[in-house]
């Protein structure tokens, strides 16, 4: 084999491992980011609520601080659902981003949502949590940590 050939399909293997590389940064998302998957209950609420409801989703908050994603709920009349900032786990705080109900039991974050620097920092540190209020629990009957 010539060296001129041996060249060539070194750089075809580098070639093809290079756009498989590519091809996976493509699918995280070129902004990084994380995939948080979250279930909620009336047990994390604060203070805890009984109710038998749940609902679990996935929330990306991606390093540029924009964030997707949605929760589904099960055996809950929703009313609001928001995602807000808490001083941590079981610490109840502000609306951040509201959700919007997309189905009876689906609730998607906002096109072009996004947080601010101390919200992300928030984040980083445990401080942001999503929760679905009912009529029966204007506070909030569900609630899930987003845990980075």
């Amino acid at each position: 084999m010539k060296a001129k050939d041996r060249f060539s399909g070194a750089l075809r293997i580098v070639i093809a491992a290079a756009a498989v590389f590519i091809a996976g940064c493509a699918d995280m998302g070129m902004s990084g980011g994380q995939n948080i998957k979250v279930s909620l209950d009336g047990k994390q609420e604060s203070p805890p609520v009984a109710t038998s409801a749940t609902g679990s989703g996935t929330i990306k908050i991606a390093s540029d601080k924009s964030v997707s994603g949605s929760v589904t709920t099960t055996g809950v009349d929703g009313t609001v659902a928001h995602i807000h900032q808490g001083a941590g786990p079981g610490k109840n705080g502000p609306v951040i981003i509201p959700l919007n109900k997309t189905s009876a039991n689906e609730w998607t974050v906002p096109p072009g949502a996004k947080l601010t620097d101390a919200q992300y920092d928030s984040f980083k540190s445990g401080g942001l949590y999503v929760n679905v209020h009912s009529a029966a629990n204007k506070g909030g009957e569900i609630r899930g940590d987003l845990k980075p």
